[in-house]
């Protein structure tokens, strides 16, 4: 039983986390050559032309700028927050968890050895540690562009300024990518198999949400950014 439950935990983790890491390299790629395909490309190209028309010094541009970034900031904030809450509950599970192997026994459950509980444990809290680094400096760079889109000065380059705004937006969608990966990860608890499905079902619902629906033939993109 036990060469059962160590063949699911080397095939069905690994096939898991191929299946994520293969559509966020393919989500990539799409972002680079096809933006107008994906929300997060299409996001950009509209924050880009915003930029290009927003002035800087302007005081009755403030409340828009604020306004504009506040959804990025609280969501990338709470991703923060989350990260941070369930490293500590996994910290505090860990100290129980060779106690609790028998709760969990079978070929389902997988491998219950010394080496694949740390291995689940240390997977899953390196996640949440890059995931929180990466949404710390995101609003780092998004506290920066908001400064610089209000500040006062010809001497400021707008192009510096959307610079320092699309990586706070990149790295907020990298540290909720990986939160994500995390909480898929955090199931290899309950066994490989749980971990599988939830790659699967993550993988799809993030398509929903990454790509836009194929405009029709007679349509012609509708943003350009020159």
């Amino acid at each position: 039983m036990m060469g059962v439950n160590v063949y699911l935990d080397t095939i069905l983790i690994p096939l898991s986390i191929f299946i994520t890491v293969t559509y966020h390299a393919y989500l990539c790629y799409t972002i680079k050559n096809k933006p107008s395909r994906t929300t997060y490309g299409t996001d950009k190209m509209r924050r880009t032309a915003w930029g290009l028309h927003l002035n800087q010094g302007d005081a009755s541009k403030a409340m828009l700028t604020v306004q504009s970034l506040r959804n990025t900031f609280m969501s990338t904030i709470l991703t923060a927050t989350v990260t941070i809450l369930i490293t500590m509950a996994l910290t505090a599970l860990t100290n129980n968890a060779y106690n609790a192997r028998h709760l969990f026994s079978g070929g389902f459950f997988g491998s219950k050895s010394d080496k694949i509980l740390v291995l689940k444990y240390g997977s899953a809290t390196i996640c949440l540690v890059v995931s929180f680094i990466c949404s710390s400096m995101a609003i780092g760079f998004l506290t920066d562009a908001n400064f610089l889109m209000n500040a006062y000065g010809e001497f400021l380059s707008g192009s510096y300024t959307q610079t320092i705004l699309e990586k706070g937006f990149s790295l907020a969608l990298v540290g909720n990518r990986v939160l994500c990966v995390a909480v898929a990860l955090m199931l290899w608890m309950l066994g490989p198999v749980p971990v599988l499905l939830a790659s699967l079902v993550l993988v799809f619902v993030l398509h929903e949400f990454d790509f836009v629906s194929r405009f029709p033939d007679n349509h012609k993109e509708c943003m350009t950014v020159k």
